[in-house]
């Protein structure tokens, strides 16, 4: 069993603690105290969690996070360190592309930053994560995405759709790319030029 989830959310809290509460991120209209109430509220509060996904709850969800947010941020941020002892269990499968993304939502918001240099057994990892993510949240462009990149085996979104897109980067960029982070992700985007431009544009993400 690896533990990238582990280490991811020990760097992310890092990370937060050093941009501080007010510092932007890539999540739109959210700085990083609302990234973390965000975070605590998705492992903490199953109460209100289903307003992440479903618009009927959204509005306990918002009510929710924004009281975290308001609330002491070291210890916010101390509460997504430590993360809930009952779900450790299960830490990796549900968070090691969460920790992933949210951890470049904060270094990417930020000028100067680059590309980490991820272990090739991380990366590996990431690879199987952006094919499911990719074909969730590509289900619906009206093109064929053929994706590739180092490390990655090639794949195909929309396999019978005309004519085709194709996106190449490494495993964390096409994660990175696929869940909506379109405009940081150091990818490739060739074919059609209005396709490509539409995928570039298109609100994906799961």
């Amino acid at each position: 069993m690896t533990a990238f989830a582990r280490s991811e959310r020990a760097a992310l809290a890092d990370a937060l603690l050093a941009a501080g509460p007010d510092a932007p991120t890539l999540c739109e209209g959210w700085a990083t105290r609302d990234l973390a109430a965000h975070l605590v509220l998705r492992e903490h509060r199953p109460d209100a969690a289903a307003g992440i996904m479903l618009k009927a709850a959204a509005g306990h969800t918002r009510k929710v996070q924004d009281g975290l947010a308001a609330g002491d941020y070291p210890a916010l941020v101390e509460r997504v360190r430590r993360g809930p002892l009952l779900l450790r269990p299960f830490d990796e499968a549900m968070n090691v592309t969460e920790f992933f993304v949210h951890l470049e939502d904060v270094r990417r918001a930020a000028p100067g930053w680059t590309p980490r240099d991820l272990p090739p057994s991380y990366a590996q990892v990431l690879a199987a994560r952006a094919k499911t993510t990719a074909r969730l949240s590509a289900r619906r462009f009206p093109a064929r995405v053929e994706v590739s990149g180092p490390g990655v085996e090639p794949f195909t979104v929309n396999p019978k759709r005309e004519p085709a897109v194709r996106v190449s980067g490494a495993p964390g960029e096409l994660v990175l790319f696929f869940s909506g982070r379109q405009s940081v992700a150091e990818v490739s985007v060739t074919g059609p030029d209005d396709l490509a431009e539409k995928l570039r544009g298109a609100r994906l993400g799961i």
